[in-house]
């Protein structure tokens, strides 16, 4: 069963808030993944991380397609292995859709080599679902880094266009 768009996992009682930043930033995410309790699990950690999230579940290619083309996301999290589906085939969409959003694999079960593999593909990091607490910082870096790739896009295209006169 797919989560409704920013649908808010249950509070848990007796939890610390423990983000740092009072203002929370806002994030995009688009979460390949058939369980719902994992992400729930993955949503909560990143709300405590201090982001107001927008967020779609999918579970399979099609979806993954229409939620690319019908909004913008800021981060794809994949976990690497799901029925009909994986993290492999998710990045695939991603490059197919021409989008240059950071990647990250957030696995139960993923070995080191699967993981150099997706990173040779094109994901930008991976970590397993049992270390959350890293999850928010490889956002932070890896939504950095998309910037800078987008500025330097930005400088060749106007470098590209001066040189055309």
């Amino acid at each position: 069963m797919n989560l409704p768009p920013n649908s808010a996992p249950p509070p848990s009682a007796g939890t610390p808030d423990t983000r740092t930043d009072p203002t929370p930033r806002a994030l995009a995410v688009l979460m390949v993944e058939d369980s719902e309790s994992d992400a729930l699990l993955v949503l909560r950690a990143l709300r405590r991380a201090g982001f107001a999230l927008h967020h779609r579940r999918v579970e399979g290619a099609a979806e993954m397609r229409a939620a690319l083309a019908g909004e913008a996301w800021d981060v794809v999290l994949s976990d690497f292995n799901l029925p009909g589906f994986d993290a492999r085939s998710a990045l695939a969409e991603l490059h197919a859709s021409g989008l240059d959003l950071p990647f990250i694999v957030v696995s139960g079960t993923i070995g080191d080599e699967t993981a150099i593999e997706l990173m040779r593909r094109g994901a930008h990091d991976y970590l397993m679902k049992d270390n959350l607490a890293r999850l928010a910082p490889a956002i932070e870096r890896e939504l950095g880094e998309a910037r800078v790739r987008a500025e330097r896009r930005r400088a060749l295209a106007a470098l590209h266009d001066s040189e055309a006169v």
